[in-house]
């Protein structure tokens, strides 16, 4: 059973060598081409190939954008991005767009058919630089220090919310604390403005989902 393959480039000499290379194959044929998006979805639709093997650099439209519609359109069919880049803003949102595939035009064009047939068979596959890039990616989100849903607050900050929270007044908090009535609530308007809420009921709110109080 043959692969059938759309090749979507805006450069006629991709189309035609991509098209000579693969139509060599017994187990593989190109049953379409395209140069832009709008001619891209129209030929899945209505040829329903098996993989779509996408350039990123259409004139029309981006081509992660198309595989977005494309999929959208035809869940089942594979997608392989065949592109000049490898940065890992491309590779990240091209699988984030569901991209079964990914490859740079300078890779050994048996690498192509490579692909083609994973894809075809249910499999991903990603040049070796691609997976760098995911590579990076990952380990970019993993390193990073995580952002505190609450914005930083002080000991004395921290003390006020929680007894706030569990529904003490101004007095009682300024006698639990040793502090003066003032100082309480210019420490409760210091915490709204720091958490963006617009009452104390949201303040009890924020601090039951924060773990605060429980």
């Amino acid at each position: 059973m043959h692969a059938r393959v759309l090749l979507v480039d805006d450069h006629p000499l991709m189309r035609d060598g991509l098209r000579l290379l693969i139509d060599g194959q017994d187990d593989v044929k190109v049953v379409g081409t395209a140069g832009d998006g709008a001619t891209a979805l129209a030929a899945v639709a209505q040829l329903t190939p098996d993989v779509v093997v996408m350039d990123i650099e259409l004139p029309d439209e981006n081509g992660i954008a198309v595989t977005r519609r494309v999929l959208e359109a035809v869940p089942a069919v594979k997608v392989v991005i065949l592109s000049a880049f490898a940065d890992s803003r491309y590779v990240t949102e091209a699988v984030q767009a569901g991209v079964s595939g990914y490859l740079l035009k300078g890779n050994a064009p048996g690498e192509v058919l490579s692909a083609i047939r994973a894809v075809a068979a249910g499999h991903t596959f990603m040049c070796p630089e691609a997976t760098s890039a995911l590579v990076a990616t990952l380990k970019g989100h993993l390193t990073s220090e995580p952002r505190p849903l609450v914005p930083v607050l002080s000991p004395r900050e921290r003390e006020v919310f929680r007894l706030v929270a569990e529904g003490l007044r101004t007095k009682e908090i300024a006698a639990k604390l040793g502090i003066g009535a003032k100082t309480v609530d210019t420490h409760r308007a210091r915490l709204m403005k720091k958490l963006r809420a617009g009452s104390t009921a949201e303040l009890v709110r924020i601090a039951l989902r924060e773990g605060v109080v429980r």
